[in-house]
């Protein structure tokens, strides 16, 4: 992923090392996670040997796969993004990349999105698919701009449109091709500095994307944001000094969850999803 000040600001689509996955627990159905680097349990700055095991990573999918006691499939890819998760030419932030060094948590050879049908195909019991995309999307806008505000503000328009019409494609696709009619849950990305407002206000407007057009497609909102505002509250919305990101080898922190940050988006995304499980 491009370092650069967006990506040091806003939690996006890439806690602890652990030597094997969370215990499974007594499966009542199946749960698939499709997304970016923050389903997949990414952090940075590891050692070659720490990527060569998927089970290194968890994210919120692991827990809240634990929270509702169902079967998880995680299908995230790191760099993932609205548009290479439908096409293998569109442009990525790394997911490719990464695929071709590294395992994910679940193998596949085709798209995400290819996988997703596939999957809800063959898997009539799914009860829950959670769903967190676009933050890679800004990261190339961002590169392009080459982290000018001016060519930022400028751009962003035209790219939450295509963010939309990405995420349109998605979820009618799983609603339709897929057949999936059971619980969706967009999460939204938040800030790690609550206090940054140009990149406040950049985030805000990609998670009012991702809102409207989940709730377009019956699907329910996991207000990440919030989660992490309250979260880190304490420390006047510094989501570092809140504990809720990784720390890196450097000591700096990461833009990644940490093991608390991922427990707050699970149980986020627990809360709106009612009763049933």
């Amino acid at each position: 992923m491009v370092r650069s000040r967006l990506l040091t600001s806003v939690l996006l689509c890439f806690g602890l090392i652990v030597t094997s996955a969370l215990p499974a627990a007594a499966s009542e159905g199946e749960y698939l996670a499709l997304g970016d680097s923050v389903a997949f349990g990414y952090r940075g700055m590891e050692p070659p040997q720490v990527y060569a095991n998927p089970n290194n990573f968890m994210g919120y999918p692991e827990r809240l796969a634990q929270l509702l006691k169902l079967q998880l499939t995680n299908a995230s890819c790191p760099g993932e993004t609205s548009g290479s998760f439908i096409s293998a030419t569109a442009a990525d932030n790394g997911c490719r990349q990464y695929r071709s060094l590294f395992r994910l948590h679940t193998s596949y050879t085709d798209t995400q999105l290819a996988f997703a049908i596939q999957f809800l195909r063959t898997h009539p019991d799914t009860q829950l698919v959670t769903l967190d995309l676009g933050a890679n999307d800004v990261f190339l806008l961002e590169a392009a701009c080459n982290n000018a505000q001016s060519c930022l503000q400028q751009q962003l328009p035209a790219l939450l449109r295509s963010v939309a019409g990405n995420l349109n494609t998605i979820e009618t696709r799983l609603r339709t091709q897929a057949g999936y009619h059971g619980r969706l849950a967009g999460l939204t990305y938040y800030a790690t500095d609550y206090r940054d407002t140009p990149t406040v206000e950049t985030v805000g407007a990609l998670d009012l994307t991702i809102a409207a057009e989940t709730l377009e497609h019956g699907g329910r909102i996991a207000d990440g944001f919030t989660a992490f505002a309250v979260a880190s509250a304490r420390t006047q919305g510094n989501a570092c000094a809140a504990g809720l990101l990784n720390i890196l080898p450097n000591g700096a922190c990461d833009v990644h969850p940490s093991e608390a940050g991922h427990d707050v988006l699970a149980r986020t995304i627990r809360a709106v999803l009612g009763g049933g499980f």
